[in-house]
């Protein structure tokens, strides 16, 4: 199987790998937030009335969902993070934690192997947590579950090493692309996260960019081509860039 993949018309076979990838990232993508609404919905709506503002909610409406309180929400978090842990910890430990240091992990270590269990068992652990509330984000589940799609996907396809750690980057590529709505951002994030210096894993940047596209297009076909952040109406003056520009440069020695 690995010899005919590698003669598909020469170099053909990483445009159609990382397009399978981002498609099966898209997917799960749209898994994860859909069960993250659910979440939210059965856990916190359901026993306390709590429900997220929708973009643009009027600000009385914010004043009065932060001024909510109940004793239930020192338990429900207390209770998700519970059972969200008994799931890890009892069927798929390597899911446990951040996400993305998994993902390092694998990928350093393991030659990018991912048992096929742990992007499902990491959906549904990361949305009861969030969705009970707990102090988490998507990002490093998305990474994790976008890179265990890519593991999956080469252990069907029963590829080398090398490409699986490839197509596992390129999965975590599109996980966050799809859900952050920032494809290109994700392309870069995921082949420079894996080192401590300004280093990026070259051969994957490419694959991560078509994996990530895809999925994301995936993504906003099902929920509509919006951005995750929305500042308002800007009002821009061209006598703005100077400041910019400076602060810019601030900021760049300053990190």
């Amino acid at each position: 199987m690995t010899e005919s993949l590698y003669g598909w018309a020469g170099h053909l076979h990483w445009p159609l790998l990382s397009i399978a990838v981002g498609v099966v990232a898209g997917l799960g993508a749209i898994l994860f937030e859909e069960m993250l609404r659910q979440g939210l919905y059965y856990f916190l709506y359901i026993p306390v009335g709590f429900f997220e503002p929708a973009r643009g909610s009027d600000q009385p409406l914010v004043d009065m969902l932060a001024a909510h309180r109940s004793w239930l929400y020192l338990l429900i978090p207390t209770l998700g993070g519970l059972v969200s842990g008994l799931l890890v910890f009892l069927i798929a430990p390597e899911a446990e934690g951040h996400g993305t240091d998994a993902m390092i992990e694998a990928f350093h270590h393991k030659g990018g192997y991912i048992r096929k269990r742990v992007p499902f068992i990491k959906i549904l652990a990361s949305a009861i947590t969030i969705g009970s509330g707990g102090s988490a984000g998507k990002e490093g589940p998305i990474a994790q579950i976008g890179a265990g799609f890519g593991s999956f996907l080469a252990s069907v396809l029963k590829l080398k090493p090398r490409v699986r750690r490839i197509l596992v980057l390129a999965g975590a590529a599109g996980g966050i692309g799809a859900i952050f709505h920032a494809p290109l951002g994700a392309a870069l994030f995921a082949p420079e996260v894996l080192y401590r210096e300004a280093e990026f894993e070259f051969e994957a940047i490419l694959p991560c960019i078509v994996s990530a596209i895809v999925a994301s297009s995936i993504f906003d076909q099902w929920y509509g081509r919006t951005a995750l952040f929305f500042p308002g109406p800007v009002n821009f003056e061209p006598r703005e860039l100077l400041p910019y520009t400076l602060f810019g440069i601030v900021c760049a020695l300053v990190g």
